[in-house]
């Protein structure tokens, strides 16, 4: 579904990105963990076409997206769950999922009614704007923003940051849910706990680099890569 070959992205004369290749297969969750600044969110963006890598390939569904803007980009069903949420405050919660959506391309698809059937605090919030939401009901709003545009392939920058335990339970079933009706999901974070429950495949990045790539069962049994890339106790299992 997804390939990220030998990727290298810089910000000015900042290299981030040294070579990263990543790949997600169809219908799986597969992950990007790494600790805060180790150029994470630089690779969902360069996916995305927000920050074009220099030089590399970003292939999705057999297409090579590495040069294209990214409204072309979310127009071939890539959509993204953006660190931060990017929330318009002064835009209700119905207002941003009617700009986002898009016609289902398959009978499960994501519509309104679904949407507020799985979001049911957006349903009685729908009339709200986004600066009246709390930090848990905006990251649900930028979760459901995404999935009403239908996306066969879903990334996800930090969905649990800042979220309560409880709110950060409900994500996990909701990508869950998410993979199980098709979806595939790259699922980029640094609760490493939390992404290798969901995951079929991890990769461990730092300094712009992958520096592990395993089965989830594996990357956990290995103390050296969780205590050093992750900051995960060695007594922790």
């Amino acid at each position: 579904m997804l390939k990220v070959l030998d990727l290298h992205t810089y910000y000015g004369d900042s290299h981030v990105l040294q070579g990263v290749t990543v790949q997600v297969a169809a219908g799986t969750v597969a992950t990007v963990l790494g600790r805060n600044g180790v150029g994470k969110t630089t690779l969902c963006r360069s996916i995305a076409g927000f920050t074009p890598a220099r030089t590399g390939r970003v292939i999705f569904d057999d297409v090579e997206i590495t040069a294209l803007p990214p409204h072309t980009i979310n127009r071939m069903r890539l959509g993204m769950v953006p660190q931060g949420r990017r929330i318009f405050p002064s835009l209700t919660v119905e207002e941003h999922l009617a700009i986002a959506r898009r016609p289902r391309s398959v009978a499960r698809g994501w519509d309104l009614r679904k949407i507020f059937e799985v979001f049911p605090r957006l349903a009685e919030r729908r009339d709200h704007r986004g600066n009246q939401l709390s930090g848990g009901e905006q990251q649900m709003l930028a979760i459901a923003r995404a999935l009403v545009a239908n996306p066969v392939l879903l990334v996800m920058d930090e969905p649990t940051e800042g979220l309560a335990p409880a709110l950060v339970a409900e994500v996990a079933n909701l990508i869950g849910r998410i993979k199980a009706e098709g979806t595939s999901v790259l699922l980029v974070e640094q609760n490493a706990a939390f992404a290798v429950k969901l995951a079929d495949y991890v990769h461990v990045m730092s300094q712009g680099r992958i520096v592990h790539a395993s089965e989830p069962a594996a990357l956990w049994e290995n103390e050296e890569i969780k205590t050093q890339y992750l900051g995960v106790p060695q007594a922790a299992r």
